[in-house]
This record gives C-alpha cells, structure tokens and sequence, in this order.
C-alpha cells in the first residue's frame, strides 16, 4: 500500500529502523508474549507467534530474548499483562489512520494517543469509523532490482499470492494471511530478499497529500511510533516519494 510502504521503505533506506534498535526490539517482544499467551508457545502450531519470531529474527534479535518473551506470554516467567486494542482516527486532509495498541494502562495509552492526533493535525474516530476501509493482508515491499516482473509475477502468483504492484522503485505484493508464509517461502527459494515483510493493514483506496498536509502527516505518524504501547500505525496516505524523502529526512 502506498502510504504504508513508501513509509516503511524510506525508514529502511534512511536506517531509521537501527537507531529505534530498542524500541524496534520492545514492540517484538510484546508481540512474541501476546501471541504466545493466546495461541501456545509452539510456533509451529501458532500461525501469529511463527510470524512474530520470524520478524524479530530478520531485526537480529538474541534467541534468548526471543525464549524469554515466549515464557512470558506462556506464563512460564513472570511479566505484564498487556490488553490488546486498536484506536482509529483522521490525519490531515481526512486520511484513515489505524493504531494497533497493547498496554498495560489502557486509560494512559488513549489520552497519549489522542493528544498525538490533536497536536498533528488529527482527531481520534469512533469505533468502525475507518476500520472498513482496510483488509487484513500479507505485505511484502522489495526493490525493483531483486528482480524481473515476470520472473517474480510467476513465483509469488504460483506461491499464492494475490498481487504485484508497481510503487516507485519497489515492487509490492499483496496476500491473503494464509498465503503469506509460503508466498516469503517462495522468495527466499529464489534468493529474493524482501525490503519489508509483514501481515497488516492494507487500504482499498488512497488519499494523495502534499505541501503542509503531507509534512503534517509524517509528524504524527512520527509522534504516533514514538509510543512504546504503539505495534503498528496503517493510514491511506499517498505521497510522493521524493517529497516523502525530503521530509523524513
């Protein structure tokens, strides 16, 4: 999806995502817990912690922390109880914004979250007010030079996956949540190294953004991702890459 993954891309390239190294590492780990305390310690028989362990070990992280997380959530070591829970809103120029949360202090969480929306150009919405603008999908971002369209359009459709795209200098493909472990599968076969892989959010539509909109924008997704009760922000923001660049930098 546009917004999110010309966001998530322009963090890799600008090396964002090493320098919040720590705060990258506690959003993993509260969800290796939340995963294992709803579905079992066994990966291999819980589809959620299987993608959790795997995107904790694409950011590096100590099989020990990894271990440690699942007896948390299992119970087999002590730790917080977080509460799971999604907030939606607007940005600036009305686009749909979604925040997954896990907190320990529910009441906390949503009056930070809510103040990051009024200071960013933002309002917090009912429960449902954007929530129908999104699928739940496997989203997979590499560079166009990972490989030909062809060539990739027969692995990952073959794979099962539902869609290539076209987004500036990526290729983006879209899943169905089953189909996104053999589609990854598939890409590793062919020594193909994803940019960014993740089951999320994707919208059905964009709202393209620009002049003060657009910085605005980034700012509270900004502010947003700062939270350390903050899993993921989703939006249908659309904005031009160069101009994306310029003001993330």
């Amino acid at each position: 999806m546009s917004g999110h993954s010309k966001w998530a891309t322009i963090k890799h390239k600008k090396g964002a995502l090493d320098a919040k190294r720590g705060k990258i590492f506690t959003r993993l780990i509260r969800e290796i817990s939340m995963a294992a305390r709803a579905g079992g310690g066994d990966g291999e028989h819980n589809p959620r912690l299987r993608t959790a362990i795997a995107a904790a070990k694409a950011e590096n992280m100590p099989a020990d922390n990894i271990k440690r997380a699942i007896q948390r959530g299992t119970g087999e070591l002590p730790g917080a109880t977080y509460e799971e829970f999604t907030l939606e809103g607007y940005g600036p120029g009305g686009v749909a914004v979604l925040v997954e949360l896990s907190t320990d202090n529910r009441n906390r969480t949503v009056s930070e979250i809510r103040h990051a929306f009024s200071k960013n150009g933002g309002n917090l919405g009912e429960a449902g007010s954007v929530n129908w603008m999104f699928h739940k999908k496997g989203d997979i971002v590499l560079p166009k030079s990972a490989a030909k369209e062809d060539d990739l359009m027969n692995i990952v459709l073959e794979a099962g996956a539902d869609d290539l795209k076209e987004d500036g200098e990526n290729w983006e493909i879209l899943t169905d949540p089953r189909s996104y472990e053999p589609v990854l599968e598939a890409l590793k076969k062919a020594n193909i190294t994803p940019t960014t892989a993740e089951i999320g959010m994707v919208p059905q539509n964009y709202v393209k953004l620009e002049g003060q909109h657009a910085s605005t924008m980034i700012r509270l997704v900004e502010a947003l991702e700062e939270s350390d009760d903050v899993q993921h922000v989703y939006s249908n923001f659309d904005i031009d890459e160069k101009l994306l660049e310029e003001v993330a930098g």
